[in-house]
C-alpha cells in the first residue's frame, strides 16, 4: 500500500510517499532530510498529537482555563483524554505552564496550563 503525506517535521513541507506493508513503513521517498523518514514512520505506525483543551473553573476570573499536554499522546487516546479533562474543575489561581496533573492518564505526560488564570 502507498500513502502520501506532507511532512511537518521542518519548514520544507516535503511531499512524502510511504510504502506500507503489514502496518509498517518499508520505504519513504520524497524527503529532503532524515526527519521526513522519521515523521512518516511515526505518523503511520504510531500517530501522536499534543492535546489542547480547556477545563471549567470555579470562582476565578475566567470561566474556562486553557490546558495542553506537555508532550504528544497516542492519537487513539485523545477521546479518552478529553473525557477525563471534562471531569476536571479548577478552583485555584494558576500560572502559565503550571502542572495541573502529573503523568496524565499514566501516559508519561503532564497536563499543563497555557495561560495565567487569577
Amino acid at each position: 500500500m502507498i500513502k502520501k503525506l506532507t511532512c511537518i517535521a521542518c519548514p520544507q513541507g516535503c511531499p512524502l510517499i510511504a510504502e506500507i506493508g503489514q502496518g509498517r513503513v518499508s520505504k519513504v521517498s520524497g524527503n529532503k532530510c532524515p526527519k521526513g523518514e522519521e515523521y512518516a514512520k511515526q505518523e503511520i505506525e504510531n500517530p501522536q498529537r499534543v492535546l489542547t483543551s480547556t477545563i471549567l473553573t470555579q470562582g476565578l476570573a475566567l470561566k474556562m482555563a486553557p490546558v495542553r499536554t506537555n508532550k504528544p499522546i497516542p492519537k487513539n487516546k485523545i477521546l479518552e483524554a478529553m473525557s477525563e479533562i471534562k471531569k476536571l474543575r479548577l478552583n485555584r489561581p494558576v500560572k502559565v505552564d503550571e502542572v495541573i496533573i502529573e503523568n496524565f492518564m499514566e501516559l508519561g505526560v503532564d497536563l499543563i496550563t497555557t495561560r495565567t488564570v487569577d
